[in-house]
């Protein structure tokens, strides 16, 4: 018989302690320890416990009732293991509604309400691994972006020092371009003088072959008869004695009489060489020192 008392008390006061803590989270389950009296958690008043969870709003913060809807500022906290815990408004506990997925909050109603925090549990891990893998598969491709970035930025970079080589390079052949260009130019230059200056020459020459014809060219015919030849041209060791026929028909190369064009292929290169033949007047001399001293 004791037997049985002692067991109904200890049952009893399990009852009262669950009763007591209902509603309650676990880091404020250091408020409702105390046996003889409560203090409300804002400080404002100390009640008996037996007034807390009594469906009587004692404290001005409803912290005296967080298993009741006793209180309109009551918050009731909802275990939900094997889910999300939360905390719904006091006015909802107890009326017909099912608002923890444990059913907590409808201990002392008409409702029938089934534990469904487990499913839900499940569901939102199953949701949770979904987006972790998703996170996953993204940071595995931020990862993979990372080193096809830095792959393709080390490409780049060689390809850079690839240009700025053949720049370089570039630059060099420009300048040695550059270089010969001016060389040339400078040559160019040169040989447009040299070619000034030959053709002022040729051009001398030509007027003074002219003027050696016009003077062996005694009549002004236009050509240079044997007699004409005879008349001007001597030998060099002696001045005095006339050509012969002979003589005279060889220096016109056959002919009795020699245009200007003949002349200046043939009889006017024997004169300037000095080969045995000189003209007789003294105009050959200084003609002859005129056409000497040109460059060509």
């Amino acid at each position: 018989m004791r037997f049985h008392i002692i067991t109904a008390a200890f049952l009893w006061a399990a009852f009262v302690e669950s009763r007591k803590i209902r509603g309650i989270s676990s880091s404020y389950k250091r408020f409702y320890r105390e046996r003889k009296s409560f203090l409300c958690i804002d400080g404002s008043k100390m009640i008996p416990f037996e007034q807390v969870n009594d469906d009587y709003c004692d404290c001005a913060d409803g912290s005296d009732e967080p298993g009741t809807s006793a209180c309109p500022r009551g918050r009731f906290y909802c275990t939900n293991l094997g889910f999300r815990p939360h905390y719904i408004p006091s006015s909802r506990v107890n009326d017909g509604i099912c608002d923890c997925c444990d059913a907590s909050d409808e201990y002392n109603s008409h409702a029938r309400c089934q534990n469904t925090c487990w499913n839900l549990g499940q569901k939102e891990r199953a949701y949770v691994e979904g987006q972790m893998k998703t996170l996953d598969e993204g940071l595995r491709l931020k990862q993979q972006l990372i080193e096809d970035g830095v792959l393709l930025w080390r490409e780049k970079q060689a390809q850079l020092r690839e240009l700025q080589r053949a720049a370089e390079d570039l630059q060099i052949k420009l300048e040695e371009h550059r270089k010969r260009k001016h060389e040339a130019d400078r040559l160019k230059e040169q040989t447009l003088k040299a070619l000034k200056v030959g053709d002022r020459g040729f051009r001398h020459q030509n007027s003074t072959v002219s003027h050696l014809f016009q003077l062996l060219d005694s009549n002004k015919d236009g050509s240079i008869s044997l007699d004409e030849l005879k008349a001007k041209v001597v030998l060099v060791h002696d001045e005095t004695r006339v050509l012969s026929e002979d003589e005279a028909l060889t220096l016109l190369g056959g002919g009795h009489q020699m245009d200007l064009s003949k002349f200046q292929n043939t009889l006017w290169d024997v004169l300037i060489r000095g080969d045995g033949y000189k003209v007789r007047s003294n105009t050959f001399i200084s003609v002859f020192h005129i056409s000497s001293n040109v460059s060509i």
